[in-house]
């Protein structure tokens, strides 16, 4: 029997340890090794042995369906800084002076994951706090497509297993920037108990947009009346990356091919319409994400240009009111990040990150 279970040991690359300590299940995984699964409880402790990686969806999300939706409250709470992007991150010296601004007390505040195309080519530029970042389960992405939403899915479930201090979860794009400092995001998003997330009704389209697979595809899950439209860009309570993970109903509609691509966008469909069928008075019905819409450059946003990063714009970017779905007139939430930048922005944007984007005094 012993050399049976050395054997296995031995047999079976090395990967992730996870931890399950009844009643509650507590996980630790290392981002980049996902193979072996050690199960402990509180009166002996036994070897589960898979040769699935997890990059595989179909294990990935039920492992991580199954962690506490609370953070740890023994530990501090961290943000999850998700980025979903094809090959490079143009931008990061600017998040990584963001990361890195005054302490290192603030490296134990966060975590960082990386979701690529692994068909693309990577360029320079996954250093430092980007550096052994990206996920293992990355696969390619595409507009128009539920890839989109899959490759989200992915980022929430191996922030879920990799810290159970995650409390916040940030969805970025390789164009958004912060618009404050660290201390100031983070003070921002750990005070809060709901999540960020865009959620709007009746918006131009929206029904051609619900019917984008066809005039039933939906149906009975998804009635027209529940269909909602929101920026792709949220920030997500545990709980509530918890309840993405899991979701299987709602997620089976929207992972379907369309059969018209130019009102097929499932990214700003799926995650609203969960939110607002399943737990609408736990989220805040808008992005912290600004974004400028009064510029449409064939299909996508306006993108800000290396002479327009000025003191100016980012203190107008700041200054601009949140648009909350359910109305809400009380609320006064500041926009924590913008995009789009275009890459060639980095050097201005480098110019100004400390005595204006990230003193929150000026």
């Amino acid at each position: 029997m012993l050399a049976l279970y050395f054997i296995l040991l031995v047999c079976v690359p090395f990967g992730v340890i996870m931890t399950l300590t009844a009643p509650r299940l507590a996980i630790t995984v290392a981002v980049t090794q996902p193979t072996v699964l050690v199960i402990q409880n509180s009166n002996n402790t036994r070897v589960a042995v898979t040769s699935q990686p997890l990059d595989n969806d179909e294990l990935l999300l039920p492992q991580a369906s199954k962690v506490d939706p609370k953070p740890s409250p023994k530990l501090p709470k961290k943000l999850a800084f998700m980025f979903l992007t094809t090959t490079s991150l143009p931008l990061a010296p600017l998040w990584e002076v963001f990361f890195n601004q005054t302490s290192d007390h603030h490296k134990s505040l966060y975590n960082v994951y990386v979701h690529v195309d692994p068909t693309q080519k990577h360029e320079p530029g996954l250093f430092g706090t980007f550096h052994d970042r990206i996920i293992t389960s990355s696969k390619p992405a595409y507009r128009h497509t539920p890839t989109l939403i899959s490759a989200a899915r992915r980022l929430l479930s191996h922030a879920l297993l990799d810290d159970p201090s995650n409390y916040m979860f940030i969805l970025l794009s390789p164009s958004c920037i912060p618009l404050h400092s660290f201390n100031f995001t983070y003070k921002t998003l750990v005070s809060s108990t709901k999540s960020f997330i865009e959620v709007l009704k009746d918006e131009p389209g929206w029904y051609d947009r619900w019917a984008a697979r066809g005039p039933n595809a939906m149906l009975p899950e998804v009635p027209p009346e529940k269909f909602r439209i929101g920026s792709q860009f949220w920030t997500l309570t545990r709980a509530h990356a918890r309840m993405v993970v899991s979701d299987v109903e709602i997620w089976s509609k929207f992972n379907k091919s369309c059969v018209r691509k130019d009102t097929c966008y499932p990214e700003e469909h799926y995650f609203p319409t969960l939110f607002h069928m399943r737990d609408p008075q736990g989220c805040v019905s808008a992005t912290l994400t600004h974004v400028d819409w009064s510029v449409n450059e064939h299909g996508h946003p306006r993108t800000y240009k290396p002479w327009e990063v000025t003191n100016e714009l980012i203190q107008n970017l700041r200054s601009e009111r949140l648009r909350y779905g359910d109305g809400s007139r009380t609320r006064k939430d500041p926009f924590l990040f913008a995009r789009k930048f275009s890459p060639a922005g980095i050097s201005p944007l480098m110019n100004i990150a400390r005595n204006v984007i990230f003193n929150d005094i000026g």
